[in-house]
């Protein structure tokens, strides 16, 4: 298993932070080879340029600034997100790294006169987590419609492998959380990342 988290918070000593850590946690338990994107920490702009919305069809050039980035995405299989959900949302930055980093020819197939819409490019990637932290109640984050978790859900979801595994969880109320809704969350997502990628790893049997 090849797993690469995009973590997006701009604080350290955020509770996002510790749902970050318990993902990485129940990776290592079932060894997983792990790449983390801490865009914040990178400094990563999210800002698409007027020069790469020219180059953004060209697939010659518009991996040009994010190459590390493309790269990460081909070489995993699992893609793993944490972040706060911000107005109902995903933050500016995480949604500039979905601009920049999901290129044609990457992300997707451009449409063509045989193909009038676009077509899916992650197939590689079975597995796709959300994890992320509401101020709004369930109820009022669904009314809205719960953006953010339908970008990533569904519409990153429609371009990686048809029967991709997902998991979602979020903290909601997060604005007034206690610490025993937060340490239940962490007991939360620690059941879905075990259920999602598998448990800890079986201790290696030693020679006499």
């Amino acid at each position: 298993m090849r797993a690469l988290v995009v973590y997006c918070h701009p604080r350290s000593g955020s509770f996002t932070e510790a749902v970050r850590d318990t993902v990485l946690r129940k990776l290592d338990e079932a060894g997983a080879e792990v790449r983390l994107s801490d865009l914040y920490a990178r400094g990563f702009s999210p800002v698409l340029t007027a020069q790469e919305h020219e180059w953004y069809e060209d697939e010659s050039i518009n991996r040009t600034g994010v190459e590390s980035d493309v790269e990460n995405l081909v070489w995993c299989d699992t893609l793993i997100f944490v972040y706060p959900t911000w107005w109902y949302g995903l933050p500016a930055m995480l949604k500039g790294w979905l601009d920049r980093a999901l290129v044609p020819g990457i992300a997707f197939l451009m449409p063509t006169d045989e193909h009038p819409d676009i077509r899916p490019g992650l197939g590689h990637i079975t597995r796709l987590g959300v994890f992320t932290t509401c101020g709004a109640s369930w109820w009022l984050t669904r009314i809205v419609g719960a953006p953010g978790r339908r970008t990533l859900m569904r519409g990153l979801r429609f371009i990686c492998a048809k029967r991709c595994k997902t998991a979602f969880a979020a903290h909601y109320l997060m604005d007034s959380s206690t610490p025993d809704s937060r340490a239940a969350h962490l007991d939360k997502v620690a059941r879905k990342m075990e259920r999602f990628v598998g448990t800890a790893k079986a201790p290696q049997a030693v020679s006499a």
